[in-house]
């Protein structure tokens, strides 16, 4: 089990955003799907510990995290909302700088992702500066970053908002393809029907309340409806979802 939480709560003064949430996740592709100020990126802040739980407890890769914050950050990595990369440094100082962070020197984390590199389509532009990139690139760079340290735990908030079409099919396929070969844990938080399969672990997530949590198309026998759009619109009151 990479992430398990335990009745996690938590409040943004009287509102309550994160109502007794209990998660269990595994290795593979976990796809986190709810409306805008339902509680996904509250949940990643918690899981990184950015936000402190009122109540409840977190274990990632079998460390609690109020306990033993450091290792967990040493075998997680992070991909949020908002870009993070210097856009003024090229993509290998953007890299560099952050495997230095990690206690790993720029020769090792370049050959720790150089076969990542090579399929996001990014050894040719390591020189150019993050400025001169499209959002996609950008969003490559990120992906590749947040994999230099070998994290056994992937996060992602949101990660092809704002993205084209390509680009945003480019990136899920590969994000889903590191689950098979190197057998990491994902989360990708999204709104976005299209990024979701049959076969990914699904959460659907609504007012800080897990919804429902399982096989895509099992949920969607369950519940008695042909797609994960109809599934969403059943259990939660939102209609901004997109197909």
């Amino acid at each position: 089990m990479n992430i398990v939480t335990n009745e996690l709560t938590f409040y943004y003064g009287k509102k309550l955003a994160i109502d007794s949430l209990s998660l269990t996740l595994n290795s593979g592709f976990n796809v986190l799907l709810g409306p805008n100020g339902a509680g996904k990126s509250t949940l990643f802040a918690m899981l990184t510990g950015l936000y402190q739980a009122a109540s409840g407890a977190i274990k990632i890769n079998g460390y609690d995290l109020t306990l033993d914050r450091s290792n967990i950050m040493k075998s997680m990595g992070v991909v949020f909302q908002q870009s993070t990369l210097d856009v003024d440094l090229s993509v290998k100082q953007n890299l560099t700088y952050y495997a230095a962070l990690h206690g790993i020197s720029s020769t090792q984390a370049l050959d720790n992702i150089s076969d990542i590199l090579a399929q996001l389509q990014l050894t040719t532009r390591l020189n150019d500066k993050v400025r001169s990139l499209n959002g996609g690139h950008r969003r490559r760079v990120e992906i590749a970053r947040a994999l230099i340290h070998q994290p056994k735990v992937l996060l992602l908030d949101e990660a092809t908002v704002g993205l084209d079409i390509d680009s945003r099919k480019m990136i899920t396929e590969y994000v889903g393809s590191l689950c098979q070969q190197r057998g990491i844990c994902v989360l990708w938080a999204t709104h976005l029907i299209d990024e979701i399969a049959d076969d990914d672990q699904l959460i659907i997530i609504d007012e800080g309340k897990i919804k429902a949590q399982g096989l895509s198309a099992d949920l969607c026998k369950k519940h008695k409806v042909v797609d994960v759009y109809q599934l969403y619109r059943t259990l939660t009151s939102s209609t901004e979802i997109s197909r």
